[in-house]
C-alpha cells in the first residue's frame, strides 16, 4: 500500500461530506432504520446499530440526531422497507469499484448506478467480479495531531483490545480488525478517550491501481461524483490510489 495515504482519503471524504451534510444524515438515518428493525434499539445488544452509531460519530453527526433516528425507527412500524444492494464493476484503467446501496426502489438505484458507470466510461460487472480483490475489515484511522498517546502505547492498547494489525501511515495510525472484533476494539479505544478520525467496517483493497492518463482520472472522478450524488448509495469502495 506504499504511497497510499488512508487518512488523506478520509480527509477527502470528510471535505465532500462537510459540503453535503444533508446526504450524510440521510445515509445514517437509513442505516439506523434498518439496524433497529433487524436488531432492536439498544446498541449494547445490536452490533449493527453500534457500528452505525460509530460511523455517525466519525462523520460528526450530533448525538441528538442519532438518538432521534433510533427513537423514530423503533416506533415506526410502517416505515419504508429498505433493501441492501451491492454493485461491482470497473472504472477506467481497470480500477475496481464496489457500490453499496440501501434503497426502497431497486429500479431507481440500478438506473443511477448504471448511469454513473456509463458516463464515466466504466463497466458494471456481475456479482463477485471485483469483490475478491478486497478484504472486509474493521478499520480505525487516528489523526496523529489529535492523539496525545505514544505510538507504542496506542499499538498495545489496540492489540490488547483484539486488533489484528497496527500501522504508522505517516500522518495517521491505522488499526485493522476482524469485522467481528471491530466494535469491541472501537469501544475499548473510545473508553480510553482516543480520538478517531474514522471508524467503520469497510472493504480494503489488496492492491492499488495508479492512473497515469488524466482523461482516465477525470472519468473515474466522474463516476465517483455521480455515485456520491445518489441518495441511495451508502458506500463506494475502490482500489485507485489517486485520491490523496
Amino acid at each position: 500500500m506504499s504511497g497510499h495515504s488512508k487518512f488523506a482519503n478520509i480527509k477527502h471524504k470528510k471535505e465532500k461530506n462537510d459540503a453535503a451534510k444533508g446526504k450524510i444524515f440521510t445515509i445514517i438515518g437509513r442505516e439506523i432504520a434498518v439496524a433497529v428493525k433487524e436488531g432492536g434499539p439498544d446498541p449494547a445488544n445490536n452490533f449493527k446499530l453500534a457500528a452505525v452509531i460509530a460511523k455517525a460519530k466519525a462523520n460528526n453527526v450530533p448525538n441528538d440526531t442519532i438518538e432521534r433516528g433510533i427513537k423514530k425507527a423503533a416506533g415506526d412500524t410502517n416505515g419504508a422497507n429498505y433493501e441492501t444492494l451491492t454493485y461491482e464493476g470497473y472504472g477506467p484503467g481497470g480500477v475496481a469499484i464496489i457500490v453499496k446501496a440501501l434503497t426502497d426502489n431497486k429500479n431507481r438505484t440500478a438506473a443511477d448506478v448504471r448511469a454513473a458507470f456509463s458516463k464515466g466510461n466504466g463497466n458494471l460487472g456481475t456479482s463477485g467480479s471485483v469483490s475478491f480483490m478486497f478484504d472486509e475489515k474493521g478499520q480505525i484511522i487516528i489523526d496523529k495531531e489529535e492523539c496525545e498517546m505514544e505510538a507504542d502505547d496506542l499499538m498495545m492498547a489496540a492489540l490488547d483490545a483484539g486488533a489484528e494489525d497496527f500501522k504508522d501511515d505517516g500522518d495517521s495510525y491505522e488499526i485493522i480488525t476482524d469485522p467481528a472484533s471491530f466494535e469491541e476494539v472501537r469501544k475499548a479505544l473510545e473508553e480510553q478517550k482516543i480520538p478517531m478520525a474514522s471508524a467503520e467496517v469497510t472493504m480494503i483493497p489488496q492492491n492499488y491501481v495508479s492512473l497515469t492518463d488524466p482523461a482516465d482520472r477525470g472519468s473515474l472522478e466522474r463516476i465517483l461524483d455521480l455515485l456520491d450524488e445518489s441518495d441511495d448509495v451508502q458506500d463506494v469502495y475502490h482500489n485507485w490510489d489517486g485520491e490523496e
